[in-house]
């Protein structure tokens, strides 16, 4: 994900819900709340403002003191600012402010997750593993499935077993942040002259080439033509730009492209094993040149084969 950075501390936000409690240094103050036994002063007066939600302007309202925005600050700041507004008018107010509700510093988590949510973030910040953990973790296997972050206008997505395996990768999220788990299982299409044709899984963290021809059961030894290996897939513009900048294809977004290797040399095997292969890819490993002549001379066996013990028995009748 490439974001390195510590978690932010909380803020106060649009829908949060918050308390306000006041505290007088004396009695016959502004706030006339029931007598506390205060551990600090004994006769100190005190009133717990009802929570309510931080309104769309960004304000709350606290009698005496007025509107009072709250909205990205600290509630450390904001009980300071109540305090001064009300110094004058309050006998030496005290003023504790709680986030009861944080509603604006939450994250959404969907998809593969056990149980969909949005959920809070706690003060000391939630990394990644974190908020699946409090979803309840994810329902597909972890080698099948993706974690999609989104955050503002970006959207980047990382195996799951990318993220488990390096703790760099176990961000810290921020407010507003979409967590999408995706079962995605990945697969390549083997074809052609290989042990074992036919469509093929691999997990998420992906393989190479040449682990990918490996699962084949690799090349027929019999009938595989080594310089006739090749990759089928769609390239985004960009890439095929950079191969063949003169290419008539680049009018599309995807492009098809075609990867050859031969693998009598070997520095296609050492490429091969830094191949990346892709979802939906195709491999196709072409017939020797000299199967196709073994094929007419086994044809043409099948059909001489009968004549030739046709012509024998007439021989020998006569």
């Amino acid at each position: 994900f490439g974001d390195k950075r510590p978690s932010i501390e909380p803020v106060i936000g649009v829908g949060d819900y918050v308390a306000v409690s006041v505290w007088e240094a004396g009695s016959g103050g502004l706030f006339s709340g029931p007598l506390v036994a205060d551990r600090f002063s004994a006769g100190s007066k005190s009133a717990l403002i009802p929570e309510q939600a931080v309104g769309r302007d960004g304000a709350i309202s606290v009698p005496y003191a007025g509107r009072i925005h709250v909205a990205g600050r600290r509630t450390q700041d904001v009980q300071t600012l109540i305090e001064n507004e009300l110094a004058g008018k309050a006998i030496q107010p005290q003023v504790l402010v709680s986030v009861t509700k944080p509603i604006s510093q939450a994250v959404t988590v969907t998809g593969e997750a056990v149980a969909s949510a949005r959920l809070p973030l706690s003060t000391g910040g939630d990394r990644l593993l974190d908020v699946v953990a409090s979803a309840g973790g994810v329902r597909s296997p972890v080698s099948e499935t993706f974690v999609r972050l989104s955050r503002g206008d970006r959207t980047t997505t990382v195996p799951m077993t990318t993220l488990v395996a390096n703790p760099r990768e176990n961000i810290y999220l921020r407010p507003n942040d979409v967590l999408t788990l995706v079962r995605d299982p990945q697969t390549f299409l083997a074809v052609g002259a290989l042990g074992n044709a036919t469509e093929l899984p691999f997990s998420a963290e992906g393989i190479t080439l040449a682990q990918a021809l490996a699962k084949a059961r690799g090349l027929s030894d019999f009938q595989a033509d080594p310089a006739g290996t090749f990759v089928f897939r769609f390239e985004p513009a960009a890439v095929v730009r950079r191969l063949n900048p003169a290419s008539p294809l680049l009018t599309t977004p995807v492009v098809p492209v075609v990867y050859r290797i031969d693998m009598r040399d070997p520095n296609s095997l050492f490429t091969s094993q830094a191949f990346r292969m892709r979802n939906r890819d195709l491999v196709y490993v072409s017939n020797a040149p000299f199967t196709e002549v073994s094929k007419v001379v086994s044809v043409f066996s099948t059909v001489a084969g009968p004549v030739a013990s046709a012509a024998s028995v007439y021989a020998y009748a006569r």
